[in-house]
Formats: structure tokens, sequence, C-alpha cells
């Protein structure tokens, strides 16, 4: 029987929660092209990952004790039914990161050749926030 080797994952970006702006914590972030890694503990590790082409939203908030050492929070909203808000907590240069983050984003979106509408209604279309696949290669199935 032949051995599957298995290539290490190449993060684009990592970092950890910061308390007082040093790395102190046992919380881990790490982007790769398709997925954003949350990882916790020391020495019982937990990890949870969003695929990148199911965030929907990304939403920055930099309270003032934050801005003092330099780190912010990006909140991630995604369709992940496991982990649908994701909040990384005081990372340093959160704009650039939460930059890096929609830019990958969009490439893992244009990678599977999904698009997204949000449906909104008001104007008797309907009033819901679901959103829907476009079929982009005209074959009937979206993506």
């Amino acid at each position: 029987m032949e051995k599957t080797k298995l290539e290490p994952i190449a993060y684009i970006w990592e970092d950890r929660k910061r308390r007082l702006g040093l790395p102190l914590s046992f919380t881990r972030y790490k982007l790769s092209e398709d997925r954003l890694f949350l990882e916790k503990g020391l020495l019982n590790l937990k990890q949870d990952e969003v695929l990148l082409y199911r965030v929907r939203d990304l939403q920055l908030t930099i309270k003032l004790s934050q801005r003092l050492f330099g780190v912010g929070t990006i909140c991630v909203q995604s369709s992940d039914k496991s982990l649908p808000h994701l909040d990384i907590t005081n990372v340093k240069r959160p704009r650039e990161v939460k930059e890096l983050i929609h830019r990958s984003v969009e490439a893992a979106k244009d990678k599977r050749r999904m698009r997204t509408m949000e449906v909104m209604g008001g104007d008797g279309g309907g009033d819901y926030h679901e959103t829907d696949l476009e079929d982009l290669d005209g074959d009937g199935f979206p993506g």
C-alpha cells in the first residue's frame, strides 16, 4: 500500500491574540489560501476553521484601549454552520489584516466561480436576507 505524503499548509498570515499589545495568549489565528483558522489552548488544543468562500461580511473595531496598543478586532460573519461568527481579537495591524482577509475571500470566491446576491426586499420582493448563488457558467447549478 502506498503512503500519501501530506503537504504542510502554507499560511499567508499568522498572529496571536494580544494582551497589552504582547502575544501572551494561547489563542492563535492563521490565514491560508482558502481557510481562516482559530486555534485555542496550550495542552488541549481546539482548532476551528472557516472556508473563505463562505465569508459574508467583515467588520473592523478598534476601541480606544486597543488603539493605545496598536491592535484591533476583526469580526468575520460567515455562512458556516459551526462557526457563523468569528472574532479575530487584539491583532496587530488590524486594517491591513482585514484587507488581506478581504482579498483572500474574493480570490477564494473567484476560484470557485461563486458570486453572491443579497436579496433585501421592500418593493414587494420579499424581506429575507438569504444569499443566493448565481449560475455563472450556465450549467444550471450555482457556482
